[in-house]
């Protein structure tokens, strides 16, 4: 992970906005390369995708480069080569976040949201936030995961004592083969949210 690239995104790229999607171990996180090329379709648009390890089950990363952006994983968080004052990489991500999705949210994230943990890029990036960064949480889980008595404890603390916005589940058929309420938000909706929240005009393509 190079600062430099950070540093340099950063001036070239002052009037762009910056949205750093987080995917996490649920099943729609295969909708992940859709949201990239979706956002990636308005002007002045940076996307970096955070994957945690179960995320990545469900989708490729090779799609995300093929549609503009990139993912970093816990991998890249803590080389080898590190030495005291490198660039640490969920310090330098949130600094050049501008709007944070999680898209989508599991069970077990949202409970290590809600307790505060840091045990991998993901939550660390989180737990670092400023609390001036627009951040959207996408819950996507069983119906009865979403049921469960904890689950409600969760989101009550990210959306009143982090102030996250908690944007969903939805009812419909699971992946699962269930039905019922802890789909994730269409992922169309979400990314209206960004488009939405700073304006965006899309590219104009000439043929």
């Amino acid at each position: 992970m190079s600062k430099d690239f950070f540093i340099a995104e950063k001036e070239r790229q002052a009037n762009s906005v910056h949205v750093l999607l987080i995917t996490t171990g649920s099943v729609a996180s295969v909708k992940a390369p859709l949201i990239v090329t979706e956002l990636l379709r308005y002007r002045n648009v940076r996307v970096e995708v955070v994957a945690s390890k179960p995320s990545l089950t469900f989708f490729s990363q090779d799609d995300i480069v093929k549609a503009g952006s990139r993912v970093w994983t816990d991998d890249d968080e803590w080389v080898d080569e590190y030495k005291i004052g490198d660039p640490i990489l969920h310090i330098e991500l949130r600094r050049w976040a501008d709007i944070v999705l999680v898209a989508p949210c599991s069970a077990n994230t949202l409970a290590k949201i809600a307790n505060g943990l840091c045990d991998n890029l993901v939550t660390s990036l989180l737990r670092a936030l400023a609390p001036t960064t627009p951040t959207y949480v996408f819950p996507a889980m069983n119906t009865l995961m979403f049921e469960h008595p904890l689950t409600a404890e969760h989101l009550r603390v990210v959306r009143e004592v982090i102030r996250y916005n908690v944007v969903g589940p939805i009812g419909k058929a699971l992946a699962c083969g269930d039905t019922g309420l802890g789909a994730m938000t269409e992922w169309k909706d979400i990314v209206k949210v960004v488009v939405d929240s700073f304006d965006l005009t899309p590219l104009i393509k000439y043929a």
